[in-house]
């Protein structure tokens, strides 16, 4: 059981509760004791795609944290809360309705390289303590500006008249981002009801993928319970080489095989610098750098 298993994380549950989920239904399916991790946090109040690593696969989740994501979100005008979603109190309001046609002219200014302000409500340590817990003990928390990437952004169509539509002064709308790690969708929310001169909140918020993960493969909670009753979690145990489908396979011989399992280094290898995913007879043997015709070890996997 080595590999990644992904979840459909239902609404309230917390990353670290979807790691559970996936030991207790490894343990009841008879399949004994394994490292279990995520692939990137998803708020509890998020729903969708969370990948949970077993066995070897858990040395290549740091890689899942640097992978783009795509998120669904609905942002509801009018309203803005401390915790920029619909958990928290509200802190400002406003009378001011975007029309659709205005939603989709701000949106250029949000795609691309922009500087974001984090919530205060976050998981980001200042002077040691997170952030959403000095906040939540009535701390001001000011997080510094960080650059991230808005590759896409787009608005979810609504049928009707298009151009009645496009006048239509909405309460809420919801759009699709493909964004860069460390993007938080909840300030870029704010950033933009405040942008279109008003303010707003997060009431829905679904990934849809992360990294090469999307929800055609995620399972629910219930299925996985189903399919560990079953003992046969192996019928949606994803390849460990599914997380490194943008990195080039590298064969090798049995000796070469055996040299990096022992962290020897590799010379005269015929290869392009770079990162590859070394393999024995489709068997994961490491990550691993070439550099010169030399090839070393990024991470080892014991398979």
């Amino acid at each position: 059981m080595h590999g990644w298993i992904i979840l459909d994380k239902p609404l309230g549950l917390g990353s670290t509760q979807g790691v559970s989920a996936v030991k207790r239904a490894l343990r009841n399916g008879g399949y004994g004791k394994f490292k279990v991790g995520h692939g990137g946090t998803l708020d509890p109040l998020a729903t969708g795609v969370l990948p949970i690593a077993v066995g070897e696969a858990t040395k290549l989740a740091g890689r899942m944290l640097d992978s783009d994501k795509i998120y669904d979100f609905t942002i509801m005008f009018g309203v803005q809360t401390d915790t920029l979603d619909a958990e928290g109190v509200s802190i400002a309001t406003s009378d001011v309705r975007p029309t659709m046609a205005a939603v989709e002219a701000v949106l250029a200014q949000f795609t691309g390289p922009i500087a974001q302000v984090p919530p205060a409500y976050s998981a980001l340590k200042v002077d040691g303590e997170r952030a959403y817990d000095l906040a939540r003990a009535g701390q001001d928390v000011v997080l510094a500006s960080r650059n991230v990437t808005i590759y896409a952004l787009t608005v979810h169509p609504v049928h009707g008249d298009d151009e009645a539509l496009q006048n239509t002064r909405l309460e809420a709308v919801t759009l699709t981002a493909h964004v860069s790690k460390g993007t938080y969708i909840r300030s870029l929310a704010r950033d933009i009801a405040l942008a279109l001169g008003t303010v707003g909140h997060v009431t829905m918020l679904r990934r849809v993928k992360a990294g090469p993960f999307d929800l055609l493969s995620a399972i629910s909670l219930d299925k996985l319970d189903e399919l560990a009753k079953a003992s046969a979690l192996e019928d949606v145990l994803l390849p460990l080489r599914v997380a490194l489908d943008d990195i080039p396979a590298l064969s090798l011989t049995p000796d070469q095989a055996g040299a990096l399992r022992q962290g020897r280094i590799l010379a005269g290898i015929a290869a392009d610098d770079g990162q590859y995913f070394a393999e024995l007879d489709a068997v994961p043997v490491a990550l691993v750098e070439v550099e010169d015709g030399d090839v070393r070890v990024v991470r080892g996997f014991n398979l």
